[in-house]
């Protein structure tokens, strides 16, 4: 369905990857978006327009920024052509400003970036390949980034503990580590990062239980290694977070091409 492109060297800024997507034929592309623990800018390229739903059922078009744990937000358009980038959410506080207060909502690139969205979008448009457009990208990600402000260092470091336990480390374990009292964690992580801390880890799980559906193992198997309960409750997390049932997520379509578009999806950014 894709013709990826993805940089060829690693990238300045820790905690962001990009991709570049190209459809292969001029049918309509219409695709549920997976949840994944960054969040998510998408740079529309192309000739058709890009429409997203969120799952409130309002619709963007063009370039978008899609929070942490979107829930059912489906893209659609023709002669599809697009930058995705993904970011951290201990780089997105800095580089969008208000995407901590996304939640679940998609909203154009331009209400967060202003004339900056349409200045960057002209330069990705007018460039003459994709290490052009990602070299692009990245100094734009990285000017807003230096400008903006910091999420706190303890932020990051209970960031960085719940993606490297793969959703399974327990918020008042974090809290004793910091030195903070959990009320305190709670509050400060959910509004630099978008979600409770409790939420956030729920995401990582589910994250890590989706790529091991896709990649062939089975549902009693992933339940047991990623740290659920029992398959039951693998199947709440995942109807919660996709909409769709474990067998379904494991041939969507939206993680079929991440062995090629991400590198080791399973492991998101500690940044």
């Amino acid at each position: 369905m894709w013709d990826i492109a993805t940089p060829s060297r690693p990238g300045r800024l820790p905690g962001v990857s990009m991709a570049g997507f190209r459809g292969r034929a001029p049918e309509l592309v219409d695709l549920s978006v997976i949840p994944y623990p960054a969040v998510t800018l998408a740079v529309d390229l192309g000739d058709g327009p890009l429409v997203v739903e969120d799952v409130s059922g309002r619709q963007q078009r063009g370039s978008v920024v899609a929070g942490l744990a979107p829930g059912s937000v489906r893209a659609r358009g023709r002669d599809v052509e697009c930058l995705q980038v993904r970011l951290s959410p201990v780089i997105a506080y800095a580089v969008l400003g208000d995407s901590a207060q996304l939640g679940g909502a998609v909203v154009g690139l331009d209400d967060l970036w202003g004339r900056d969205a349409t200045r960057t979008q002209g330069q990705l448009r007018a460039a003459a390949s994709w290490e052009d457009r990602f070299a692009i990208a990245e100094a734009a990600l990285a000017r807003r980034h230096e400008a903006g402000r910091a999420v706190d260092p303890e932020i990051a470091f209970a960031w960085g503990r719940t993606v490297t336990s793969r959703g399974r480390v327990r918020v008042d374990l974090l809290a004793a580590e910091l030195g903070w009292s959990r009320k305190r964690l709670w509050s400060r992580f959910r509004s630099q990062v978008g979600l409770t801390p409790k939420r956030a880890a729920q995401l990582v799980r589910f994250d890590h239980a989706a790529h091991r559906l896709a990649a062939g193992h089975s549902a009693a198997r992933v339940a047991a290694e990623s740290g659920y309960v029992d398959q039951s409750h693998l199947h709440r997390d995942v109807v919660a977070f996709a909409g769709v049932t474990p067998t379904a997520v494991a041939v969507a379509p939206w993680l079929a091409v991440d062995d090629v578009a991400w590198a080791a999806p399973e492991h998101a950014s500690t940044t």
